[in-house]
């Protein structure tokens, strides 16, 4: 049995003229990215990898769930080829992962993420908002069979705004 809780950045600011692989997070970001690891601490996810795309917003998001939900940070990778949006370099790392880690986190962009969701959860997501959270469920045992899974949470901002 493997798992997947993957994120999608938290809300980033388009204030700075920077590079789109520099724009931070603004101050909803970061208060939706501290209000969604917090609430996921009591779910006992143990997380063995975290896996996240080197932009600056998703970096800093994946930054604050490990601190949140006090992940060893030597289980922290950074990987360039998650800044993307198709959705193909995503599988393609997901499928290399080693077999060892059964329960994996991933931050990266849209529409690579919603795309993952709707196709690999059996639960239909029409947008995966900023800092939205989705986790899967794969009866697998090894990451190159990835195939269809069960949805067993999705998580949004506003659903803890209410």
């Amino acid at each position: 049995m493997k798992k997947i809780v993957i994120v999608r950045h938290a809300k980033s600011s388009w204030e700075y003229n920077v590079i789109d692989h520099e724009r931070p997070l603004n101050n909803r970001g970061y208060s939706d990215a501290h209000l969604l690891s917090k609430h996921l601490k009591n779910k006992e996810l143990n997380i063995d990898l975290v896996l996240s795309s080197d932009a600056t917003r998703a970096k800093t998001t994946a930054n604050i769930f490990v601190s949140s939900l006090e992940i060893n940070e030597k289980t922290f990778i950074l990987d360039h080829d998650l800044y993307d949006f198709s959705g193909e370099k995503l599988t393609q790392k997901l499928k290399a992962c080693k077999d060892s880690v059964n329960n994996l986190m991933v931050f990266g962009h849209n529409h690579a993420i919603t795309a993952f969701v709707n196709t690999y959860g059996n639960k239909y997501v029409d947008n995966v908002p900023t800092c939205g959270v989705v986790i899967i469920e794969f009866n697998i045992e090894h990451w190159q069979d990835l195939n269809k899974g069960q949805t067993i949470v999705t998580l949004f901002p506003k659903d803890l705004k209410k």
